[in-house]
């Protein structure tokens, strides 16, 4: 095997990536290119390219991909109601296979020899990171120095980060690992790790304590054309900056928080805590928009796609020919998914309370039960009867015997 010279590391600039740029200049003596990616974090990023090259990058690249994570990943995900074990927005999920794109592109760009993350070998991000790599370059070398290196707990990182000089924003007594970008917030270790534990306070970034929200609702109106959403109380926003706000307003309310115990693609189970407020209003009020506009055989059978969709996006199978076929159908079912969604929002609920669509398939005077009825209510026994037809001969045969 040929002397790895340069590597393009995926960095973010907390504890586990700062202790990887360091441990792997020491290990394989070579360059580090440092590659952040601008997700919407929050976070001045700035700041963390100082420290990227503070702590030893050779050269370090931020790239702003907010729009393309939006309109690119976050849509399709939406627009296929994607959500993981029917709770997870794939937040961090829908994140990867965008930053190990451009970790290959750099890589090229740069000719290094390889790329590095900072996953661990019990987590679903390395496969995520590798899987999409590959499908990329399939000649890429990856390293993944958690897997490899001498650190057995954060402690020991945190202790090798101060023995090295390397800055670090974390204590002992909060090691909570926090992953963030505009459609959520992926928080885990500590704490946390009990599943019998509420999850301290402390550990939420963005939600409000739901009964220290407002004592009065929240409602908000959004408006979807083709399963896209395009503007908030009548105002058109790009989607980067609805959901922003989305976040604020959803956060302000308590809404957003998910504790749940998902399976891992490794095969364990684990204790997760996420904060989505954005994510839950969209996904709730898109769901109730196709409940208006899709007919009852293509609104039955969009769930299987859903469950599906979500499995490959957690499970690091982005770049899939299934999802990109399964994109096609969804595609179909979504230029009918265009009209308005009032939604209420109060101390962490978030609640449907309107819809309208010029697609809306209720009709008023088939549901109605007033004078403006026109269902004819007697042409049902004969659909009751043929309906009920193979029922009725079954128990008869049965019944003779």
């Amino acid at each position: 095997m040929e002397k790895i010279k340069k590597i393009v590391l995926a960095y973010s600039g907390g504890l586990d990536t700062s202790v990887i740029l360091h441990w792997l200049k020491e290990k394989y003596s070579a360059q580090v290119i440092t590659f952040t990616a601008n997700l919407g974090q929050g976070e001045l990023l700035e700041k963390i390219k100082e420290k990227a090259e503070k702590t030893g990058a050779n050269k370090a690249y931020i790239n702003d991909l907010r729009e393309e994570f939006a309109y690119n990943y976050i849509l399709p995900a939406l627009k296929a109601g994607a959500l993981y074990e029917d709770k997870y927005p794939l937040a961090t999920a829908l994140a990867r296979p965008l930053i190990a794109k451009e970790l290959v592109k750099i890589a090229q760009k740069e000719g290094a020899d390889a790329i590095a993350h900072g996953c661990t070998g019990k987590g679903n991000d390395q496969v995520r990171f590798e899987v999409t790599a590959k499908a990329i370059d399939p000649d890429i070398e990856v390293i993944a120095p958690v897997r490899q290196w001498e650190f057995k707990s954060r402690e020991e990182e945190i202790e090798y980060a101060r023995d090295k000089g390397i800055p670090v924003e974390i204590k002992k007594s909060s090691p909570y690992s926090i992953d963030r970008n505009i459609w959520g917030i992926s928080i885990e270790c500590g704490p946390l790790e009990d599943p019998w534990q509420e999850p301290p306070e402390d550990s939420y970034q963005i939600t409000k304590d739901p009964q220290k929200a407002p004592s009065k609702p929240t409602y908000i109106e959004i408006e979807f054309k083709e399963g896209c959403p395009v503007a908030i109380d009548g105002k058109d926003y790009n989607l980067v900056r609805l959901i922003e706000i989305l976040n604020e307003v959803g956060g302000e309310n308590g809404v957003g928080r998910i504790d749940m115990v998902e399976n891992r693609l490794v095969g364990i189970k684990s204790r997760e805590v996420y904060e989505a407020p954005a994510a839950i209003i969209l996904h709730r009020s898109h769901q109730y928009l196709e409940d208006l506009t899709l007919d009852r055989e293509t609104l039955h059978f969009k769930p299987l796609i859903a469950q599906k969709y979500a499995e490959l996006i957690y499970n690091g199978l982005w770049y899939s020919p299934l999802r990109e076929a399964m994109d096609s159908f969804i595609s179909t079912t979504q230029k009918w998914v265009t009209g308005k969604v009032k939604v209420k929002l109060f101390k962490g609920s978030c609640q449907v309370v309107g819809r309208k669509s010029v697609y809306s398939l209720y009709d008023m005077k088939l549901a109605t039960y007033s004078k403006e009825d026109i269902f004819d209510q007697k042409s049902s026994s004969g659909f009751i009867h043929i309906w009920g037809l193979p029922i009725v001969s079954l128990t008869r045969i049965r019944k003779s015997k």
